[in-house]
């Protein structure tokens, strides 16, 4: 019989818009997303700095294990226009009792940046979540100090809630302040009309 997860999760899934498609990383996809990590400040930000090529490596393992542990649904981005690997994302922190699930390891290949490519993906993921799996609460959690995310956030309608201080440590050495932002199911209806009206075909 199948897991919740297994049943939203299949290893064929894909998720689509008219810009991007977002499918299941699988262990080929290391060596197509190797050459996007190398520019350091890219993960000024992130939790491991991912252009150390053993650090990039130990990371993709997690991402698969947590997979195989029905934690995370990790995503590798392609942009539709150019058949071009971009990046990443995932669905993490899976909740399906509380109907709750957090959107993070989302990043970019510096040349993709302001493409265009992250309010699709989020469109697709905000869609997934509140139509499909029908959760209550979707939320992404980001380093205070990272005004283009939290920028970026905004602009996809997410809802600031707080800041956490001193959540946890990242490359080198630096306690993080976390900022919190989530849009509710009941909210879906109007973010999707306000901030994604292009997209709604």
């Amino acid at each position: 019989m199948k897991t919740e997860y297994q049943k939203f999760f299949p290893d064929n899934f894909t998720l689509e818009t008219p810009r991007v498609l977002l499918r299941l990383i699988t262990p080929e996809d290391y060596e197509s997303l190797l050459p996007l990590t190398k520019e350091k400040a890219i993960w000024t930000y992130f939790r491991n700095d991912l252009s150390d090529e053993n650090v990039f490596k130990s990371w993709i393992q997690k991402l698969r294990k947590e997979r195989d542990e029905e934690k995370r649904a990790p995503f590798i981005l392609i942009d539709k226009h150019s058949n071009e690997i971009c990046g990443s994302a995932s669905f993490m922190a899976i909740s399906f009792p509380d109907k709750r699930v957090e959107i993070g390891s989302v990043w970019l290949g510096s040349a993709f940046m302001g493409t265009g490519i992250i309010r699709p993906v989020f469109f697709a993921l905000f869609s997934y979540a509140f139509e499909v799996m029908k959760m209550e609460r979707v939320e992404v959690r980001v380093d205070n100090l990272n005004e283009r995310a939290k920028a970026a956030y905004l602009k996809v309608g997410m809802i600031p809630e707080g800041v956490l201080r001193s959540v946890d440590i990242i490359h080198g050495n630096r306690r993080r302040d976390v900022l919190y932002l989530s849009i509710l199911r009941q909210e879906w209806g109007e973010r999707k009309q306000s901030f994604f009206s292009e997209m709604l075909y």
